[in-house]
């Protein structure tokens, strides 16, 4: 279909592209992007009561939190909601996360967002469930991703 999103577009050099299929025509030619594949967000919120919380989310969405512990901090992940509560000066660097992404690969990921200028600031590292990474966006605004894939070669 003409002018329709593609993955088989191909590039001015020939290359897989996701640009719409107008890509390359006439005297305009694009760089050639990776694609990151979304599969959900989650809002993360710190919090001083993590008990207190974790019921109202509960109760709020009818869902079970998942816990974990992680570099000090307490974590219920309640449907969309994961909710932190620690230490004063862990919580205050994961405030300065706008959100989680779930993606279906943190290495497509990293590729694409390096591609577009995004700075990666750390990772990708194991998770208790897979795998992320921190990026920061041109914009200044900056976003945890992660994926459920297992660590590669451990």
């Amino acid at each position: 279909m003409p002018g329709s999103w593609s993955r088989t577009v191909k590039s001015c050099a020939g290359s897989e592209s996701w640009f719409p299929e107008v890509h390359g025509r006439g005297d305009r030619c694009f760089a050639t992007l990776t694609r990151m594949e979304i599969l959900g967000t989650t809002l993360r919120i710190c919090v001083d009561d993590l008990e207190t919380s974790v019921a109202f989310y509960e109760r709020l969405t009818g869902s079970p939190a998942l816990r974990f512990e992680r570099g000090g901090v307490s974590v219920a992940a309640v449907s969309c909601f994961l909710l932190m509560s620690g230490p004063a000066e862990e919580i205050e660097v994961l405030r300065k996360v706008t959100a989680t992404i779930a993606v279906k690969d943190v290495d497509e990921a990293f590729a694409a967002l390096t591609g577009v200028g995004a700075q990666v600031l750390a990772g990708p590292v194991p998770t208790p469930a897979g795998r992320n990474l921190i990026a920061v966006h041109p914009d200044g605004s900056v976003f945890e991703y992660v994926d459920r894939n297992p660590v590669r070669g451990g």
